[in-house]
């Protein structure tokens, strides 16, 4: 078993609230590391799963908290991260021991996240904000790239671990710092993806196959890691193998539209891409990829 030291204590067990795509990745990753490694999800199913590969189960939040040297928190909305940390006597802050750490990999709202270091530090909790870039497969290996918030002097004291889960680690600056990063970043995925689901579609319109257009845009200036990631999806039309949700990412999107709009920045550019992931979740795509906004495209050309 590994053990890391932190300020005179040892990391013995690593707590992971959220077992889906990226939970379950990270979590079966630090069990083939050599971590204990506890979970808690909703989903009796998603916890199964991790825990056919290693983990342990808790029962409650609270469980899992009260034996945690480091929670890390894997969930789809600022509100289920409030609830997990916050709300009632399940509440995680209620239940962490002094001197333990928060590592928060959802992507989140920048003032919300900032609030809930505010409350974690007040409990001599360290809370980071960690969203990742990667997706399941990088989960899952352990190259996440992992953009980092929070106070800057105990980053060292965690940085190990998650160079366990990430192949690329960035402290970007105090707390909320990481979760700006992401959510800029997930515009420009969006906006690539709808852009890619056009110029594909245009382009077979027009009589090239989306596989040969996009076999030459990456051999040129069009090249983009967004190809790489969901091209097949949008090529193949295969929709319903999820490789990051719509859902998900039309809540980035809002968050970086509100984030955008705080900061007094206009959306013009980014507003065609929100309203095209608008239309397809309109259309009961939230569960699908989020390459499905391709096929929204193609059907206003056939009806």
């Amino acid at each position: 078993m590994i053990t890391e030291r932190l300020e005179g204590n040892h990391i013995q067990t690593i707590g992971v609230v959220g077992c889906g795509l990226m939970g379950y990745g990270m979590a079966t990753n630090l069990v083939r590391k050599g971590y204990e490694v506890k979970v808690y999800d909703t989903n009796a199913k998603a916890v199964e799963r991790v825990v056919n590969k290693g983990a342990n189960a808790s029962t409650s939040v609270s469980e899992l908290a009260k034996v945690s040297d480091v929670l890390i928190i894997s969930l789809p909305s600022t509100d289920l991260v409030e609830t997990v940390l916050l709300k009632g006597e399940e509440a995680a802050l209620k239940h962490l021991k002094s001197g333990s750490f928060i590592l928060d990999m959802s992507t989140n709202d920048v003032a919300r996240t900032r609030k809930l270091e505010a409350d974690a530090n007040v409990l001599d909790v360290a809370y980071f904000d960690c969203p990742v870039s990667g997706g399941p497969e990088g989960a899952s290996s352990g190259k996440l790239t992992i953009m980092v918030g929070g106070a800057e002097e105990k980053f060292p004291q965690v940085v190990s671990l998650l160079q366990a889960m990430g192949g690329h680690i960035e402290y970007i600056g105090p707390s909320g710092a990481g979760q700006i990063v992401k959510l800029c970043n997930n515009m420009v995925v969006g906006g690539i993806i709808s852009l890619l689901g056009e110029a594909l579609l245009t382009g077979e319109q027009a009589g090239i196959s989306k596989k040969k257009l996009a076999e030459l845009f990456q051999k040129g200036s069009g090249q983009t890691k967004v190809m790489d990631v969901f091209g097949p999806t949008i090529i193949h039309e295969t929709f319903d193998d999820v490789t990051f949700s719509l859902a998900n990412m039309l809540k980035d999107l809002s968050l970086y539209r509100s984030l955008a709009t705080t900061q007094g920045v206009p959306t013009v550019i980014s507003d065609a891409a929100y309203q095209l992931f608008t239309c397809a979740s309109s259309e009961g795509a939230d569960r699908r990829d989020s390459t499905a906004v391709a096929e929204v495209l193609a059907h206003n050309i056939t009806t």
